[in-house]
């Protein structure tokens, strides 16, 4: 049996190796699950932001893998906070990628679920309506 014009797949796992070389050593060309998800909620952020900045004052936001929850906690694990400052002190808006990553299937699922959640707490911090925050912000 003759293997030429084949190459090797040991074990089924596919072609083994970076499937795009870097032009930095050391550097992978391609960005990380997280930097795109970074990179996601930037561009999300910024929209926002720029548009409600007089009205929000300082806010910081933040993405981290997973929540600090308890040993014994029973409800649904969350997909963002909402820390309202004090006085000196900015309010802070974090989500957790690796939850909200799970509930998605596709990369328009995850963009939908991010815009909603940023939405849905800024509109929360102004006091009005989800709706008014963004005009790409369904409900559903």
């Amino acid at each position: 049996m003759s293997d030429t014009g084949r190459t090797r797949d040991r074990r089924g796992r596919g072609m083994r190796g970076p499937a795009v070389m870097p032009r930095t050593p050391g550097r992978p060309e391609l960005r990380t699950a997280r930097e795109r998800f970074d990179a996601l909620v930037l561009d999300v952020v910024t929209a926002i932001d720029e548009r409600w900045s007089s009205r929000l004052g300082l806010v910081e936001y933040a993405v981290e893998d997973t929540p600090l929850v308890p040993d014994d906690w029973a409800g649904t694990v969350p997909l963002s906070s909402l820390v309202r400052g004090t006085g000196t002190q900015a309010t802070r808006l974090v989500l957790f990628r690796r939850p909200i990553e799970h509930r998605c299937e596709t990369r328009s699922d995850l963009e939908a679920l991010v815009l909603t959640l940023v939405v849905e707490q800024v509109a929360e911090l102004l006091g009005i309506d989800a709706e008014d925050v963004d005009p790409r912000y369904s409900p559903d």
